[in-house]
């Protein structure tokens, strides 16, 4: 019983074998013409579908694309209202530093040289 079992399944290897010769264009000149359509439909039928899936997985690729790209100007954006609002800060903090030293230097200095407005 398990003798049969084990030759079954390797006669069922062997034809395996043998049609995966096949699919690879091996060992063709024994079929006939009705085992060719077959073998020639088998493989279109597998082309079709590579293609399909191909298909797909560039299209989503395109889609990936455009959501990075979107992403990515977003991310820009952040940065970008980022480092004005960091510029603004430290433009703010500078004029609020030269405002503390003129008004520092202003008292240091002799109330006669002051200028005076007119």
């Amino acid at each position: 019983n398990l003798s049969n079992e084990m030759d079954r399944v390797k006669k069922e290897n062997d034809n395996m074998q043998i049609e995966l010769r096949h699919l690879r264009g091996e060992d063709i000149t024994s079929l006939n013409y009705k085992e060719l359509m077959a073998l020639e439909e088998a493989l279109e039928n597998g082309l079709t579908g590579v293609r399909e899936k191909q298909s797909e997985f560039m299209k989503m690729m395109r889609t990936n694309e455009r959501m990075m790209e979107e992403e990515n100007k977003r991310l820009n954006y952040e940065l970008y209202q980022k480092e004005m609002a960091a510029m603004g800060d430290s433009v703010r903090e500078m004029d609020n530093g030269y405002n503390q030293r003129m008004r520092d230097f202003n008292s240091q200095m002799p109330f006669a040289f002051r200028v005076q407005p007119i």
